[in-house]
């Protein structure tokens, strides 16, 4: 195409755009004057109008808006020329000409017919002709590329251009990810739109995308499914909060509000973790093996007094005995009910056994089982003493008591006796049992259920919203009794408006957080779907937590197995998956390695051969020519050497960070940088990294494939084995 004719079409495209863009405007305000009418809006119940229909709407409206204002940055990135010469144009979001019985003006990505722009190619056009991507900033499009297919030389490989994708994984790194939607490639567009209703596994190796393509997919899923999922939210589990909040842009440039961004320490409402295991009490917790012991823990505290415990009444005493108590767990352990709820039928039996005894024993002589009435009414008078009796309550609380997770796990850890007794291995000892670790959310999440809930708290609850109604009864009672000047048939009466529990709610303070957040605050929310990332990492009891927070097991799990470090974590995909979803999770890899350049990776590669020899790197899409360099340096040089890094660095766009053993000043952990990218990467005494722990080479893996353009390493000792290549 000639100077002149590009700058033609140019100019046309522009003017296309800027329709498209006036389109959008125009469609924010309606929506914006729509959500103001609506919220000074009045609420008429003769139509069945509510304040609940009224918060709904607006929210409805809010969430509508907001996807508006996201695709302003990008609106229109390409567009599609077909055989027959139809002409499509691809976007964010969707935009249908009102004038022409709606035709589509911009069709959004996720679209069926938005397809071929991802995966068509020179050997399948997908009956296209001609694939056209802009680049743009703001509203204007710069410039634009075009391929088109079956013309000679055109790409026979599978693959497509790579103009716009280059100038994306080239260009520095900014504060968090980026959505890929205007360079997704065909093997990433086959893994988003995958309608598998189970467990999608995407493993893929360092800068394969395969974060990304998780989210996008989410995307996706709420645009063919929104119904189904919006309602109830999305749940993404990432590996550390600053993976998170790297992360946590991309699904809202896409206009998804209604995910919930957790680590697995989050898993748990109000929990605060503060410390860390060690490797053999982690390995302990994160194994399904830990059942046992939280049983043990449970049946521990239900027990049988060592001697008789006697209760003194006003007319007799009695004793609760070995062989009652005995029974009495027998028959609560029975009712398959969580500990605290099988109390009720425990505190029954007990009850049984002593009135009978104090009945037999007050009526010695002079009263039978014949005489009912006297029975039952003698009972009556012992079930009410009973029941303030404080040295029976105090009994009951020894052989039974209520019990949270957070008090039996911090009173099991905290004493080799109730260990031993539970089951459970010596190293699970610790002196502050409070001191909460990642690895005991789970084990406080699945005590939830074993101990079942408080419900004196909900009782508590459900007598202050009747007491509540019952006053806005009497208020409307007041209101009606009320004369005035109208005739009967005229009055419009309070009752007619409201109800006693309309009016209530009036008193009460209204929940008005989003989905987001009453979903991350609620332990017993459910979701539609879950994204697991670096799900390597995740223990067999992490899983079980999962698996109760989305009851259709709806996921999307990504990982790679040669990165796992967690000595907990997976050695197989199927190992963890199955006990839950039999032959309902299929696998999908990721081969293409988008972020890291080809000098950095066949370092990485050389390592990943030493310690996963049967793993294959992925493939690097591109070249720096920039050789990632090692210098070995005196402990006395090493702090002025990250200085030199550090200065340098910064004088240059993008980002850097360094990355080195706890000790190194200014340095993060590897662990600290999963799922992270950075312009450039020191990498501080390798040596070290790898001499730390079973899972030192994953470290050192990930400590080398988070550069997207610049790698150096300084080390103090020999430098490894694989990394002996480097450039001085």
């Amino acid at each position: 195409m000639s100077t002149q004719k590009h700058d033609i079409e140019l100019q046309s495209e522009q003017r296309y755009v800027a329709g498209l863009y006036a389109r959008l405007d125009s469609e924010r305000e309606r929506v914006k004057d729509r959500y103001r009418a609506t919220l000074r809006g009045p609420i008429d119940p003769q139509d069945g109008g509510t304040l609940v229909d009224r918060d709904a709407e607006v929210r409805a409206l809010a969430r509508q808006m907001t996807r508006l204002d996201v695709a302003d940055a990008g609106l229109c990135f390409g567009r599609l020329d077909s055989l027959t010469g139809e002409r499509l144009y691809i976007g964010r979001i969707g935009i249908l000409d009102e004038n022409t019985e709606f035709e589509p003006l911009l069709l959004d990505w996720r679209a069926p017919a938005a397809r071929p722009f991802y995966v068509a190619t020179g050997a399948s056009p997908e009956n296209m002709h001609l694939r056209r991507q802009f680049r743009t900033r703001g509203r204007r499009i710069l410039d634009f590329t075009d391929e088109v297919f079956g013309r000679p030389g055109a790409d026979e490989r599978g693959g497509r251009g790579d103009t716009a994708l280059l100038a994306a994984v080239n260009a520095p790194r900014g504060d968090g990810m980026r959505d890929i939607v205007a360079t997704i490639q065909a093997e990433q567009d086959e893994i988003i739109r995958l309608e598998h209703q189970g467990v999608l596994v995407i493993e893929g190796g360092p800068g394969t995308g395969k974060t990304v393509v998780a989210l996008h997919r989410v995307a996706y899923l709420l645009y063919t499914q929104r119904k189904r999922i919006e309602h109830h939210g999305v749940l993404v589990i990432g590996p550390n909060p600053a993976f998170l909040d790297h992360v946590g842009r991309v699904l809202p440039s896409l206009g998804e509000s209604n995910v919930v961004f957790m680590t697995v320490g989050d898993l748990v409402p109000g929990l605060s973790v503060t410390a860390e295991d060690g490797p053999d009490a982690a390995r302990l917790k994160g194994s399904l093996s830990m059942l046992d012991v939280l049983h043990g823990a449970i049946a521990d505290r239900q027990r049988v007094p060592e001697q008789p415990l006697p209760i003194d009444l006003a007319d007799t005493s009695v004793r609760i005995d070995a062989e009652t108590a005995e029974w009495a767990i027998q028959e609560a352990r029975a009712s398959k009910q969580p500990h605290n709820d099988a109390r009720a039928v425990f505190t029954d039996v007990i009850t049984w056994v002593l009135t009978e005894r104090a009945i037999a024993k007050i009526g010695r002589g002079w009263l039978t089982r014949d005489d009912r009435a006297a029975w039952e009414h003698l009972r009556a008078e012992l079930l009410d003493e009973l029941s303030d009796h404080e040295k029976f309550t105090t009994a009951l609380d020894d052989l039974w008591p209520m019990l949270t997770p957070e008090t039996l796990l911090a009173e099991l850890y905290t004493s080799h006796e109730r260990l031993q007794a539970a089951g459970g291995d010596r190293a699970l000892w610790r002196a502050e049992g409070d001191a909460w670790t990642v690895a005991d959310v789970p084990l406080l999440d699945e005590l939830v259920d074993l101990l079942g809930r408080d419900k004196a708290a909900d009782q508590a609850a459900e007598q202050e919203r009747r007491e509540e109604a019952a006053y806005a009864a009497g208020v409307l009672d007041l209101m009606t009794s009320r004369e005035d000047m109208m005739d009967d048939e005229d009055r419009l009466m309070a009752q007619d408006v409201i109800g006693a529990e309309d009016l209530a709610e009036r008193f009460t303070e209204r929940d008005n957080r989003d989905l987001a957040e009453r979903a991350a605050a609620d332990r017993d929310w459910t979701y539609r779907h879950v994204v697991v990332d670096e799900a390597q990492e995740l223990s067999e009891m992490d899983w079980r937590v999962l698996m109760r927070r989305c009851p259709s097991r709806s996921f999307t799990v990504v990982g790679d197995l040669a990165q796992r470090r967690s000595v907990a974590g997976a050695t197989s995909w199927d190992t963890m998956l199955k006990p839950y979803v039999p032959g309902r999770w299929i696998y999908r890899p990721l081969t293409v390695n988008y972020r890291t350049p080809a000098e950095i990776m066949a370092v990485a590669a050389a390592l990943l051969a030493e310690f996963a020899p049967g793993v294959t790197p992925p493939e690097s899409v591109r070249a720096t020519g920039v050789e990632p360099w090692a210098r070995r340096v005196t402990p006395d040089e090493l702090h002025a050497a990250i200085d030199d890094f550090i200065r340098e660095e910064a004088a240059q766009e993008g980002t850097s960070v360094v990355i080195g053993p706890p000790d190194v000043p200014g340095a993060v952990s590897a662990s600290e940088t999963k799922g992270l990218e950075y312009d450039a990467v020191l990498v501080v005494e390798p040596e070290r990294i790898l001499a730390d722990g079973p899972r030192g080479a994953a470290e050192l893996y990930v400590a080398l494939t988070r550069a997207t353009q610049r790698l150096g390493v300084l080390h103090l000792g020999p430098l490894p084995k694989a990394l002996a290549g480097l450039t001085p």
